[in-house]
């Protein structure tokens, strides 16, 4: 009896897919579960929130691909840290952030333009960070005989030009699209990058964001029980969060297959940031904070890389707030810094020991010469209307 159940476990932790330990990892002091702060998101960023809390707070877990996270004796039904970590989905994550119902996000869009309206009549604004990158699959039913289709064959799917499987190279069958309904998080994805916000007719919707977090593998389910569909999904969630691929295609896109090497080096062709947001009032001592500044530092990267995700790697800084972005480039430098926006904002030059180096006034286009400061990395902050919002760090070599 004892053999077995040593055998039964055995398996059970080989089954998964990851089983890591906190070696060589540089966290945040001071942080436990109790100051822990309230976090949510999207669907596809829900393995991320739980990986980021077990290695902040020094415990293991356990990733089972196409299950999800499990961490042992701390994240349980009823648990503080059950209470603080929440997936409301992409819209509604957004709108929690809003309305002071969570401390950050991290979802798969930045937001929607009825979201901003939103923002704006709460007075309120965000700070939308890209920290990772995804990608947008389209699926088919794995009968189905096409096996790539071009940008353009996809967008005219959409469009309702192309109509039948037969006119691109597939079988003399109706073509049935998918969508998802407006503002989730995979439905504005595929209406920025996909269609360029052209827009698309009123194709049956096969799944809401507003039934249960389960809801998400619906599409999954329309597939399979429809042999000529089509739909999109999130890359991370078709490959870590999906435990039964067997009956679903993912379709190559202009010859190109999604992948990490794909999706790293931006070739396949509908590649997409993932954002962590907070409130461009959120105390800058506090846990949120600390844990937005850090998602952005390489220990955040490499625990995003653990994830599954592929951290992103910019190579110019980009602030986004309200409508507008302001760019730092380039980064690293020497000498000169680039500062573009198109509105006043006060630049805050800080150095690791949190000592103000430099504070200068931008509007526009401003260049800042940096060649007397010491070389190492330097913390900016940057302030509109007296708010701050948001934050980069320079090297300066």
């Amino acid at each position: 009896m004892k053999n077995r159940f040593f055998l039964i476990l055995v398996c059970l932790i080989l089954s998964a897919n990851y089983l890591f330990s906190q070696q060589d990892f540089e966290g945040i002091s001071g942080i436990n579960i109790e100051n822990y702060p309230r976090v949510d998101g999207s669907t596809s960023a829900e393995p991320l929130n739980l990986i980021i809390a077990a290695k902040l707070l020094d415990v293991k877990y356990i990733f089972y691909k196409g299950i999800g996270v499990s961490i042992p004796g701390v994240y349980y039904s009823g648990s503080v840290l059950w209470n603080k970590i929440q997936c409301s989905q992409t819209h509604n994550a957004i709108i929690n952030l809003i309305d002071n119902q969570t401390d950050l996000i991290i979802v798969a869009r930045k937001m929607s333009a009825d979201e901003k309206e939103y923002a704006d009549n709460a007075d309120v604004s965000l700070i939308e960070t890209p920290i990772a990158l995804d990608a947008l699959d389209f699926i088919v039913n794995a009968q189905n005989a096409v096996n790539s289709l071009l940008v353009e064959q996809i967008q005219n799917i959409y469009l309702g030009n192309i109509t039948n499987w037969n006119e691109v190279g597939g079988a003399d069958e109706k073509i049935m699209p998918f969508i998802r309904n407006a503002n989730s998080g995979s439905q504005e994805m595929m209406n920025e990058i996909v269609m360029n916000n052209a827009g698309m007719p009123d194709w049956e919707v096969s799944y809401a964001d507003e039934l249960t977090l389960w809801s998400m593998f619906i599409v999954y389910s329309e597939l399979m029980a429809n042999k000529n569909g089509i739909c999109f999904t999130p890359h991370y969630y078709k490959e870590y969060m999906v435990s039964d691929l067997n009956n679903i295609k993912t379709l190559a896109v202009n010859g190109i297959i999604s992948d990490t090497n794909s999706i790293k080096n931006k070739t396949y062709p509908f590649v997409a940031p993932v954002y962590v947001s907070i409130r461009s009032d959120l105390d800058q001592n506090s846990m949120a904070y600390k844990i937005y500044e850090w998602l952005q530092t390489k220990s955040g990267k490499d625990v995003i890389a653990e994830s599954g995700y592929v951290p992103y790697e910019a190579e110019d800084n980009i602030i986004s707030y309200n409508e507008n972005e302001l760019y730092i480039y380039p980064n690293p430098t020497k000498d000169k810094l680039i500062i573009d926006s198109e509105n006043f904002n006060v630049i805050k030059f800080y150095d690791m020991l949190g000592k103000e180096v430099l504070n200068q006034n931008v509007n526009g286009k401003t260049e800042i010469d940096i060649s007397y400061l010491p070389k190492g990395v330097y913390n900016v902050i940057v302030f509109y209307e007296n708010k701050v919002i948001g934050n980069t760090k320079i090297v300066k070599e």
